[in-house]
């Protein structure tokens, strides 16, 4: 799996763990970010337990283990959180695992020992070091509770599965957009199908839109910085979303 650096000043990190080239082709991919501040780290929608082996691997390669401090999940999904009794495990007792509310008794079915910190509807902050992490609301984007982080000093939004993508191996090098136009054919049958809100949709984007974003971080596919980070608001903006209502519509 590799490892990437999108963000470093002094002991502030941001990491992206990615395209792992032993994943068998059934298992999607997924971007692993990290923060690490002040000797503590953050592992925001950690994997799936198919990629826990070699997201270790990779992970400790740049920091300790015993430095993880907090697991962040943005959703309830597998490839998001069924690793969780594996990284419990190797970080102790002490680790602090954020998670919508409305989630807490489902995740239980992957760990019922992991010690849960509800995450209210209206998110909440968390202090990693000397930074104020913000966990902001993105309900039904896609699921009915889930959360994105905002790092007001590093300027990265980890989006979760807003602005995913599901790119084909022959263009799966390069970390980030680097032609947003032809990106936009890997992310609309995602968007249109897996956002079923227009109304979230407008929401979250009016919300995030008053913040500083030099780089936004998906859970699936390439990351967006500098300007393609506007381009894809204003896409998603104008996107008819909720493709699956169709099926239940008569005549």
């Amino acid at each position: 799996m590799k490892g990437s650096t999108i963000y470093r000043d002094g002991d502030h990190r941001w990491l992206v763990f990615a395209r792992d080239p032993d994943r068998p082709d059934n298992i999607i991919d997924t971007n692993q970010c990290v923060v690490c501040v002040g000797g503590q780290t953050m592992l925001l929608d950690p994997g799936g337990m198919e990629l826990f082996p070699a997201m270790l691997a990779a992970l400790t390669q740049e920091v300790p283990a015993d430095s993880i401090s907090h697991l962040f999940l943005s959703h309830q999904d597998p490839d998001v959180s069924s690793s969780l009794p594996l990284w419990r495990r190797m970080c102790g007792a002490n680790l602090e695992v954020l998670v919508p509310w409305m989630w807490t008794g489902f995740i239980s079915h992957f760990d019922r020992d992991a010690r849960m910190v509800k995450i209210p509807d209206e998110g909440t902050t968390v202090r990693l070091g000397g930074v104020a992490l913000q966990i902001l609301p993105a309900h039904y984007l896609h699921s009915p509770g889930c959360y994105v982080v905002y790092d007001p000093k590093a300027r990265v939004l980890f989006s979760g599965d807003i602005g995913a993508a599901l790119v084909p191996p022959e263009e799966a090098d390069s970390l980030f957009v680097d032609d947003f136009n032809r990106h936009v054919a890997y992310m609309e049958g995602f968007h249109r199908r897996w956002m079923g809100s227009p109304q979230a949709r407008d929401a979250w984007i009016g919300m995030v839109s008053r913040l500083d974003i030099d780089i936004m971080a998906p859970q699936h596919g390439k990351l967006f910085r500098g300007e393609d980070v506007r381009r894809f608001l204003d896409w998603f903006g104008g996107l008819e979303v909720g493709a699956g209502i169709g099926a239940m519509r008569q005549g």
